[in-house]
């Protein structure tokens, strides 16, 4: 058996949502070392694993663990001045998303990759869900034809999120009282660049963005009801992000990309919403939680009736599972499943590791984590100058 890669995790609360992950590919990992600011989480995961090495000091983990890799899981500003920090003592980096919050860190997160030669990989489990990967089946086979429009979203009501137990304010609640843009835009955009092919031999690139904002209106009305109108957050200008964001995507080839994020909205947390239309097939994703919508889909030629006509009907997805399920869910979904983040974070690990066992390029490298990122300052640079298109730089160099 080969060794086990030897993985460190630095932000233990988020980290140890990856357990039964780790715990389902022990045979290939092993967790050595755990960083963490809080001593309560650092006591939590030594109570689990009386002999793993525990810090508060970042710096203090890469000079005295034995890692070979690192799972980045804290807040997401810190995420590319950490991956730096791994990847320049000789670790193999997996973070979470986002994974950079300017152009700048984007380039200096290339460029160490770049020179260091080491696995990075970014950990977007909404990738890895059964129905986002056998659309991607699907798409890679043709069955879509051309490719022209796709829409992703992710509206999650975050606001009871924004403080900690104590009172203290988290980065999801210090984040939109500084920042306006599309302030988490990977879980929407990661699936559909995929399907799209961005990044990859004959496949698309992301060329312009534009990027609106509502007002700022929820997070005030919420502090209000719960804290009252005396609360610093109570008042609509302590908020700099507004409600909702909608962003638009040009692609080279002319596909046009719609993404929406709400962390404020009240509303059911929209877990998936996904839409990819072809020139010969169309996607609409069910609302996770909502056990009368399925996914469904519709193929000229093979699905029920004709569009031109107006008697076209809808199928589920799963009807179609049989031919098109993708080969992971075919062969892992169900130890996937049990692991979290619906199949997700198992998924992100295996990939992770299988690129550095065998040196194969993992399937969302930097070029895919920067640009999907980049997502984040060009939409603020966009929002700043009223909606105005800005160009998404070509990371490749291609």
């Amino acid at each position: 058996m080969a060794q086990r890669v030897k993985l460190a995790v630095v932000g233990g609360r988020r980290g140890g949502a990856f357990g039964r992950a780790l715990e389902a590919l022990r045979e290939r990992v092993e967790l050595t070392a755990i960083c963490d600011l809080d001593d309560e989480v650092l006591a939590m995961w030594r109570a689990h694993l009386p002999d793993i090495s525990t810090f508060v000091s970042y710096e203090q983990m890469l000079d005295r663990s034995d890692c070979t890799a690192v799972l980045i899981a804290t807040p997401p500003a810190l995420h590319t001045k950490q991956a730096v920090q791994a990847l320049e003592t000789g670790r193999h980096v997996i973070s979470e998303v986002f994974a950079a919050f300017t152009l700048d860190e984007c380039w200096q997160l290339v460029e160490t990759v770049e020179q260091t030669g080491l696995v990075y990989m970014m950990a977007e489990n909404y990738c890895y869900g059964r129905p986002m990967m056998m659309v991607l089946n699907m798409a890679q086979q043709g069955m879509f034809g051309e490719l022209t429009y796709a829409e992703g979203a992710y509206v999650h009501d975050a606001r009871g999120m924004m403080l900690t137990a104590d009172g203290e304010w988290t980065w999801r609640g210090r984040y939109p009282q500084t920042f306006n843009g599309n302030g988490y835009p990977t879980h929407s955009l990661g699936p559909v660049a995929q399907w799209l092919g961005v990044n990859r031999p004959g496949g698309d690139r992301l060329l312009t963005t534009a990027t609106w904002m509502s007002q700022a209106r929820s997070a005030p009305l919420y502090f209000r009801d719960r804290f009252g109108a005396e609360h610093p957050a109570a008042s609509d200008d302590s908020w700099k992000m507004g409600d909702s964001a909608t962003t638009i995507i040009q692609t080279e080839k002319g596909a046009l990309i719609v993404l929406r994020f709400d962390a404020m909205s009240a509303r059911p947390h929209n877990m998936v919403h996904y839409v990819l239309q072809g020139t010969q097939a169309s996607y609409i994703s069910g609302r996770r939680h909502h056990e009368r919508e399925d996914h469904l889909l519709w193929i000229e030629g093979r699905s029920p009736g004709s569009s031109p006509r107006g008697d076209a009907e809808w199928e589920s997805l799963w009807d179609y599972s049989d031919e098109y399920e993708h080969p992971y869910w075919r062969e892992l979904g169900a130890v996937a499943e049990q692991a979290g983040h619906g199949g997700g974070d198992f998924f992100v690990l295996k990939d992770f590791l299988d690129a550095i066992e065998t040196g194969i390029r993992p399937p969302i490298d930097v070029y895919d984590a920067v640009t999907w990122s980049s997502i984040v300052p060009l939409s603020a640079q966009s929002v700043a100058r009223n909606g105005a298109p800005v160009e998404i730089p070509n990371f490749k160099r291609d």
